[in-house]
């Protein structure tokens, strides 16, 4: 097999060991085989190194791991799988696809992606089938929609290590539906989206935006918890400053722009908004066009989306992903699975620096909320004199200051 020198353009996060995912796009589907296509992942995470696509030739790297871990990591090879969305979907599967080639590339170990043919269950669990097949040990799956298939596969292959971001406990059910257990050899973990969505929020009233719009993909757990996350930072930033609010708030139903999403955000920026958080993988594309013909801002998501999106991004709403990936791999690497084998964890700002708005250089959108108010309003979330709800079966109170029109 051919070896492959790739050199990750991974998104600027708020550390280098800081960043994230939530949603995926509806790009077109291809094999699950197409592990072996790397035209897309060196376009998406990588610098294009030689022509792997007109080869046909698998995207792994088989370099010797140094001597001090070469016995931990001798036997590993890394599979990540796609949700519904592709490699390039500049957020959460191209995040943990460049996560799991950083690691690859750090401990000399072989790394492979595989895209389900179908977005199904089964096509999820045929793409686990072939990688498992073809020699993977640690199997890295992020979003809710592997839920089944890790309740379905776990059993079967109980030498196998399953690592799942963005899914919780509650995602775990088997194909007709029952819950399962976690096996020992199953890692998952998810994030408290609201504390980011709430940062996002405060920070924009702060900077004197009024109008603001909240455009969700569909409207599952991660979604709902950044959006109502968003508006408690509008609220608590609107009575502070005693200003009066208006926020706009609508789920697409899908995790990909299109021309109606499009003209509903026209709309929205034709009629007075200034800002708009696209939360939900490639969604995001629709209001950054829309605000390019309106003069708009919008906030990114999961990953510092500036970089991508241009000046009209004023911040990003980011989790970390790359980190919670990286070491849950490390922890396989390093013989202590066991340390968070059949585990399920909820990563916060109390637990760690795992949610946060870039800060570093250009990043930093704003044009009067400063970085030291930030950190200010960021302590108070680790130390709880700032509390944020993660309730998703009920909208947000808020204050005489703040107007939502939550649009159908």
């Amino acid at each position: 097999m051919k070896k492959k020198a790739i050199s990750l353009l991974m998104v600027a996060a708020m550390s280098a060991t800081m960043l994230a995912g939530c949603g995926s796009d509806g790009g077109d589907k291809q094999d699950a085989a197409a592990g072996a296509d790397a035209a897309g992942a060196e376009d998406a995470g990588a610098d294009a190194a030689d022509d792997a696509n007109a080869a046909g030739e698998d995207v792994t790297s088989t370099e010797e791991a140094p001597a001090d871990n070469a016995a931990a990591v001798s036997d590993m090879k890394i599979a990540m799988i796609t949700d519904s969305g592709d490699i390039t979907d500049e957020s959460f599967n191209q995040i943990t696809w460049e996560t799991c080639i950083a690691f690859g590339e750090d401990k000399g170990v072989e790394y492979e992606y595989y895209k389900p043919a179908e977005d199904t269950d089964e096509e999820r669990i045929n793409a686990i089938d072939l990688a498992i097949t073809e020699g993977a040990t640690v199997i890295v799956m992020p979003g809710y929609l592997f839920g089944p298939a890790i309740a379905e596969e776990q059993a079967l292959y109980p030498d196998v290590s399953f690592i799942a971001v963005d899914v919780t406990e509650g995602d775990i059910v088997n194909l007709a539906g029952e819950a399962a257990s976690l096996g020992s050899n199953v890692y998952i973990c998810s994030f408290q989206e609201e504390q980011a969505g709430y940062l996002a929020g405060y920070a924009a009233v702060k900077d004197g935006f009024t109008k603001l719009g909240f455009l969700g993909g569909i409207a599952v757990p991660a979604v709902i918890r950044y959006g109502y996350g968003y508006v408690q930072g509008i609220n608590d930033a609107a009575e502070e400053l005693g200003v009066d609010v208006s926020v706009k708030y609508y789920y697409g139903g899908q995790f990909y722009g299109d021309d109606a999403i499009t003209a509903r955000m026209e709309g929205w920026y034709a009629d007075g908004t200034e800002v708009v958080f696209a939360c939900g993988g490639g969604i995001y594309t629709s209001a950054v066009d829309a605000a390019k013909e309106h003069d708009g801002k919008v906030i990114g998501v999961d990953v510092d989306q500036r970089p991508i999106i241009g000046e009209s991004c004023v911040t990003s709403a980011m989790k970390g992903l790359h980190s919670a990936v990286y070491a849950a791999l490390d922890a396989y690497a390093t013989g202590n699975w066991a340390s968070i084998g059949g585990k399920s964890e909820t990563l916060g700002l109390a637990g760690g620096d795992y949610l946060g708005l870039p800060t570093e250089g250009e990043s930093w959108g704003f044009s009067t909320f400063t970085v030291d108010e930030y950190n200010t309003v960021l302590a108070g979330i680790k130390d709880g004199s700032v509390t944020v709800s993660n309730d998703i079966e009920n909208q947000p109170t808020v204050g005489a200051h703040v107007t939502v029109d939550y649009v159908e």
